[in-house]
């Protein structure tokens, strides 16, 4: 049992008892799930030895998002796919974030809200980049990932952006390169970005609740040089598919108190942090996504549905050859997850699956 698992599995009922009629239907799913997931509840695959004919009943994940045994291998498949779409050109890191007290409305309003940071960071970068100061296209493309959690698991939205350094020209028949240190100024994107994001606040009639002092101060937007986007993406995977808090972080769970590990950036050093069960159930569940919402999501020519393919890109961005060969020698290999027979270490295979017992219905 996973430490997560046991933490809902013993505090759950409490929670609910306190707290079922104001929560979110998504949370209590996501609570269920957490607690089910591997129990048999979503059924059984029967796998067998085809050396000694040994059998192996593995009880099925539940799958939700927000489960960290399910997602824990998904980040390597992942990383694998975007490192085969990384562009012969360097790249950035950029991070846009809202002020934090913009948060408690953020967390009442989040279908609201994540959009908006997504569609108006899209907006205000396009706006720039087509000044010819920095790029001179509207054409860009990138990878876009929203996060929502601190270390401590304080509400903290946020949104990663891994950017080709460059666009596609208007004409669509050459590849203009942004300067390595610089793809545009953060301090006009940032401006840019707070406006829109202000108007998209109004549009959506939830302006009243923001304190107008909010919108006098300064918003800050973060870019760093990402050399040819590996680190990035690296870096990216390993909370693309994660959840607020791996299971590896928590140390212990007794006394009525749960303890884990967190880093302290400033120090760059990691502490050790208590929290009641319902604290820290409250803080996880808060990072628990609208249903149907995407995290995830590629614009311009990055997107699966541009007209643009990624052979077509390298093509137009010059020096491709040597980059390639630069690039091609660091993509991962996914690591291959197979069962192995207990009794005498062969391969297992796949041979059927056992639907729960509570969806087999009555006995006869």
């Amino acid at each position: 049992m996973s430490a997560i698992q046991k933490i809902f599995r013993r505090y759950g009922k409490q929670y609910l008892e306190l707290y079922g009629e104001r929560m979110p239907k998504i949370h209590k799913k996501a609570m269920k799930d957490i607690c089910d997931c591997r129990s048999g509840s979503f059924g059984t695959l029967v796998y067998v030895c085809d050396e000694c004919t040994t059998r192996q009943y593995v009880p099925c994940c539940c799958g939700n998002r927000h489960c960290p045994t399910c997602q824990q291998y998904k980040s390597e498949e992942w990383l694998q796919k975007q490192m085969e779409n990384l562009l012969p050109t360097h790249y950035f890191l950029v991070t846009i974030t809202i002020p934090q007290r913009l948060r408690d409305v953020a967390r009442s309003h989040q279908k609201i809200v994540y959009r908006a940071m997504f569609s108006c960071i899209h907006k205000a970068l396009k706006k720039l980049a087509k000044d010819k100061r920095f790029i001179g296209s509207s054409r860009i493309g990138y990878l876009a990932v929203l996060h929502t959690w601190g270390s401590m698991l304080q509400y903290h939205p946020h949104i990663h952006l891994v950017i080709p350094g460059g666009a596609v020209s208007e004409e669509g028949d050459q590849w203009l390169s942004s300067r390595e240190d610089l793809f545009v100024h953060t301090k006009p994107l940032a401006i840019i970005f707070k406006a829109k994001f202000r108007d998209a606040m109004k549009k959506a009639k939830v302006f009243h609740k923001i304190d107008p002092d909010i919108w006098k101060q300064e918003w800050v937007v973060d870019s760093r040089y990402a050399g040819k986007g590996q680190n990035s993406l690296k870096y990216l995977a390993r909370y693309v598919f994660r959840v607020a808090i791996s299971n590896n972080r928590i140390k212990s769970i007794e006394n009525n108190a749960i303890t884990f590990t967190y880093k302290d950036r400033e120090r760059k050093t990691w502490k050790t942090m208590t929290l009641e069960p319902m604290e820290f159930i409250r803080r996880f569940l808060q990072h628990i996504l609208p249903q149907g919402f995407m995290k995830i999501r590629h614009y311009g020519f990055l997107n699966p549905n541009s007209a643009l393919s990624i052979e077509k890109l390298r093509e137009l961005i010059p020096l491709i050859h040597k980059v390639i060969s630069d690039i091609a020698p660091q993509l991962p290999e996914i690591i291959k997850h197979k069962l192995i027979c207990p009794c005498c270490g062969n391969p297992l295979s796949y041979i059927a699956f056992l639907r729960p017992a509570s969806r087999w219905g009555p006995a006869g």
